[in-house]
Formats: C-alpha cells, sequence, structure tokens
C-alpha cells in the first residue's frame, strides 16, 4: 500500500478489502473537497459524485452520514422524520472524532464507530458513481448497489 500517501486513505483502501471490495482508491493532484471539484477530476457528471455529509442528532449526540448526489441539497426535516429526533450540521471537530475523517474526505465506510447511513435515491440513476476516500484529494469509484452493500445504509429520498 505504500502508493497511498495518507493513513486516512489507506484506512480507506483497507476497510474496502476487510469488506470484500476490490475498489481501487485513487489519490489525485487536484482537490476533491466540492462535488464540482470531485467531477472535474475523474471526468464524470457532478450528480455521480456521492458527497458525505455528516450531522449530529441533537438528543442522542450521534453522528449521521448522509450520502447524496453531488448536487443536491438534503432536505434536514426528511431525515429527522427518519431518526426520529432533530439533526444538526456536525461541526468539523465532532465530524473528526466521531468518523476518523476529516470534512471534505469523508468516505462511505472505514469510521471509527457504527454510523447511521442514508443513500440518496438520485444516486440510483448512474451505473458508477464516485465516493471520498480520506482526504479531500482522494476518491473511489464504485456502484450504488456496493454502497449500499458495504455501508449498510438505507437508500431515501433526500430532497
Amino acid at each position: 500500500m505504500s502508493n497511498l500517501s495518507s493513513q486516512s486513505v489507506e484506512k480507506v483502501q483497507e476497510a474496502l478489502k476487510a469488506l470484500g471490495f476490490s475498489n481501487e482508491v485513487m489519490e489525485l493532484q487536484s482537490t476533491t473537497r466540492t462535488s464540482a471539484e470531485a467531477a472535474q477530476a475523474v471526468g464524470c457528471q457532478v450528480e455521480q459524485i456521492a458527497k458525505s455529509i455528516v450531522f449530529r442528532s441533537k438528543h442522542t449526540d450521534k453522528p449521521i452520514l448522509v450520502i447524496a448526489s453531488g448536487p443536491n441539497r438534503i432536505n434536514e426535516k426528511k431525515i429527522e422524520a427518519l431518526i426520529s429526533e432533530p439533526i444538526g450540521k456536525a461541526d468539523a471537530n465532532f465530524v473528526r472524532q466521531r468518523t476518523g475523517f476529516v470534512i471534505g474526505g469523508v468516505p462511505p465506510v472505514g469510521h471509527l464507530e457504527k454510523i447511521e447511513i442514508f443513500i440518496d435515491e438520485d444516486l440510483l440513476k448512474y451505473d458508477e458513481i464516485w465516493a471520498a476516500a480520506g482526504t479531500p484529494n482522494a476518491v473511489f469509484k464504485l456502484t450504488l448497489s456496493d454502497l449500499v452493500k458495504m455501508t449498510e445504509g438505507r437508500v431515501v429520498s433526500i430532497k
């Protein structure tokens, strides 16, 4: 794994392997912090970027991960209804402490703890999607079916 420069990226590659997936993490020269930057870097549509947004449940203080299609805004009321409690955006410290990754690089796998995950149904439209892989310049290609299997996430309407 010496070709991967970051421990966070190596952690994602190892998590994929441990889950039985052969997806290869790619580290890019340009940043993939935003969906538009990621799409440009890998040569796909912005809608094929599976962006990870971490929320913080207000009563139980749990991290909630929503994996959304690049341009989509998340309707927080829909997520609140699914978990039966209010949520708020998680700050950088909370994201790092609970997932082990920085904002802009949170992958769908390899977190420090089991996280409840919701997946945007709009990602069903694409044969291949791209997800963050531990840092703001690392990604990997996958299918929605693989994403659901590797995360045990629920596919829902998030808009």
